[in-house]
């Protein structure tokens, strides 16, 4: 058979030693059949029309023995000799290295010679149509195209009453309870069922590895590491026979990736379900086998998760699913979120935390998923996204995104602006219907700032830029559940900088800013506030951003003494709040225009603090020239110097001239002083200060437009 692969080879020699038996029970019925000239035979296949199929058969060359098998010693010895000479050639095949899919998958699924036999008898239909009609011939039924349970044991020789030979057919024999072979239509007597092989495992026996259609959307692909102690432990764990695994993941790594590495270490390739997808199914109890199957033909196992989607608690249906799961004949590594629940499974799984990626991991990964792109050299991927918490999955995929922004920009090499948008595009939405989402537009030049203020807002950037070294690595911040979250306090008086500095941070770092919308968290109902705060907490620890509190000391304020119900539900969500804190793996910012309203034990957790005062006179004169830029006409009688007298925030400063602005284009006309006098004094009378005409010189008088 010039051309097929060994393992097609074998399988066509042991169909043909089934073939031999077809023909044998073929003309015994020929022999026994008690009205030949049966006037209704028109109706099914006639003993003639057997024959001259089996005649058509045998002049078309039908699939049979190698012409190298086919000596006179094999023919006088019968199909004993012929088995015995296929064998031997299937071990002259294998041991020349050669795979035969049949004898692996005997193998695998424990299978012995009785269920290979019954396995070929259902298959042969599948690989050679003539037999269709031959089996409709011998089942008395032209319609019943396929080997029957008493048919199957007729060819065998077997009596249907013998008990060992029946029961390879039961639902928990092998060849069934691995979904190699299906007894069909349950509703007929046991001996007229017909025995079917799935579609999959015919591919398979034919050399063919496309997953099988009905797991069609449930199966995904994990990433590969370059190197993982944790994947390196848990293959030796798989290696010496573990077979039940649940891998908790940590923000920034991958459970599937650190399981599907240690499979692909262990020698077994990773057959990964999507959890998520299968909760989705009308009947996903009913895709678990299909699951299983696909595992053990493949020879590997099964990666399932996240368990979170299932939600099992409070959902018994699904709890029974995810036990199903874990009972699987096959290795199950689990992976998942939350913490394990002994009732989700009757063994105790290995538990394993798979960790975050150490940044020498991240820098192979983003090395490997950037290979053969034009990447701009003075770019440095690993360093330039340190700050950034990515899974593997992420990583592939910020990296695809940067590639396709490039192109945008005309196909120039891939620099640090498009992996920032690539990185940025993997941030779920979740959290924007939870906080207002800001792209930051300005950076540290747009910034007017006492040189201690600035100092420590590049202390917060700094941190967050190495936390993973200090914090990880390092191991500076051990015990306690404690995450490695930056956690800063920006103090100050109202339009003195603080949200901008947050907004120029995460410019600086190339994060989103989310600030964090109050009326979404606080509630009037107890026990609320806390569960608004957990989901912004949870959301905000799967994308890369900083967490903005504005006007914190709303629900970060103090505890004080309980003297009623009201005070002791406060105190409980300050708590919960310290606690919460703790456990923090992103970046959060408070800001506050009173910090003495701030519980202590909230600063003692703070790693920066920054004091943002009212700007002094020259950073009042700076901030003036900072707000009109260079894109507002002047007059020549602006005195910017005589501006910086007015005690006023650079908040306040900018609201004063955008109202000049509104005035001088009004009046057609570039920025003059008299607009921005008559600002201030909209701005005091804002401000309920009072405007006193000698405060304002010589443009005292002037008019207020």
């Amino acid at each position: 058979m010039p051309g097929t692969s060994p393992g097609t080879q074998y399988l066509l020699q042991r169909l043909a030693l089934v073939e031999h038996r077809v023909r044998a029970a073929v003309a015994a019925r020929q022999a026994t059949d008690p009205k030949p000239d049966d006037a209704f035979r028109g109706l099914y296949l006639s003993a003639e029309s057997a024959q001259r199929l089996l005649d058509r058969a045998a002049s078309e060359d039908p699939p049979a023995l190698d012409p190298d098998l086919a000596s006179d010693e094999a023919g006088a010895s019968g199909e004993a000799g012929d088995r015995a000479a296929v064998e031997e050639w299937a071990d002259q095949a294998e041991a020349a290295g050669a795979v035969l899919p049949l004898r692996a998958l005997a193998a695998d699924f424990g299978l012995g010679p009785l269920d290979t036999e019954l396995l070929l008898i259902a298959l042969l239909p599948d690989a050679d149509a003539r037999f269709e009609q031959l089996y409709g011939y011998l089942n008395d039924d032209v319609s019943r195209r396929r080997a029957s349970t008493g048919l199957a044991l007729e060819l065998l020789g077997a009596s249907p009453l013998q008990e060992s030979v029946r029961s390879r057919l039961s639902p928990a024999a092998p060849l069934v309870a691995g979904g190699l072979l299906l007894v069909e239509e349950p509703d007929r007597p046991f001996l007229s069922r017909p025995l079917r092989v799935p579609d999959r495992v015919v591919a398979h026996l034919l050399g063919e590895h496309h997953p099988d259609p009905e797991l069609r959307g449930l199966l995904t692909t994990a990433a590969k590491l370059p190197s993982s102690p944790a994947a390196a432990a848990l293959a030796e764990a798989l290696a010496c026979g573990v077979r039940l695994v649940y891998l908790r993941e940590q923000g920034g790594g991958s459970a599937a990736a650190v399981a599907a590495t240690a499979l692909r270490l262990a020698g077994r390739p990773a057959v990964c379900l999507d959890l998520a997808a299968l909760a989705a199914e009308p009947h996903p109890e009913l895709l678990l086998p299909s699951a299983a199957r696909e595992a053990r033909l493949r020879g590997g196992g099964l990666v399932a998760g996240p368990v979170d989607a299932l939600e099992p608690a409070g959902r018994p249906e699904r709890a029974r699913l995810l036990r199903r799961l874990a009972q699987l004949p096959v290795p199950v590594l689990l992976t998942g979120h939350t913490a394990w629940d002994p009732l989700w499974a009757e063994d105790s799984p290995l538990l394993l935390t798979a960790p975050q990626l150490a940044v020498e991991e991240r820098a192979v990964l983003w090395r490997d998923a950037l290979a053969g792109a034009a990447v701009d050299p003075s770019t440095d991927p690993a360093g330039l996204l340190a700050p950034y918490l990515l899974s593997p999955d992420q990583l592939r995929r910020a990296a695809q995104a940067a590639g396709r922004q490039a192109l945008l920009d005309g196909g120039v090499p891939i620099d640090a602006r498009h992996l920032r948008t690539g990185v940025r595009a993997q941030n779920a939405a979740g959290l924007e219907r939870l906080a207002r989402r800001v792209e930051p537009a300005v950076g540290w030049d747009d910034l007017v700032l006492p040189p201690a203020t600035a100092e420590q807002l590049g202390d917060l950037a700094l941190r967050a830029r190495h936390r993973d070294q200090v914090l990880g690595a390092w191991r500076m911040r051990p015990g306690g559940g404690r995450g490695r979250g930056v956690m800063a306090l920006f103090a100050g008086d109202s339009g003195t900088g603080k949200t901008m500095s947050a907004e120029v941070v995460a410019a600086d770092l190339g994060l989103d800013l989310y600030v964090v919308d109050l009326s979404t968290v606080v509630d009037k109902y107890v026990g609320e506030t806390e569960k608004n705060l957990e989901r912004i907490f949870t959301e905000a620890a799967g994308i890369n951003g900083i967490l903005l509190f504005d006007e914190a000391d709303a629900i970060f304020g103090k505890r004080s003494e309980v003297k009623d119900a009201h005070d002791r539900y406060a105190n409980m969500e300050s708590a919960y709040l310290l606690q919460r804190m703790e456990s923090f793996d992103g970046i959060a910012i408070l800001t506050t225009n009173l910090r003495a309203n701030l519980d202590e034990a909230f600063t003692r957790r703070l790693d920066v603090i920054v004091d943002f005062p009212v700007p002094d006179p020259v950073g009042r004169r700076a901030l003036w020239d900072r707000c009109l830029g260079p894109a507002v006409p002047r007059a020549d009688d602006l005195d910017l110097d005589f501006c910086a007298r007015f005690e006023l925030a650079g908040g306040s400063i900018r609201a004063c001239v955008v109202t000049a602005a509104y005035l001088a284009a009004a009046g057609e006309r570039p920025v003059g002083m008299g607009d921005l006098v008559a600002a201030v004094q909209r701005e005091y009378r804002k401000l309920g200060r009072l405007v006193l005409p000698s405060e304002f010189g010589a443009w005292g008088d002037a008019p207020t437009w």
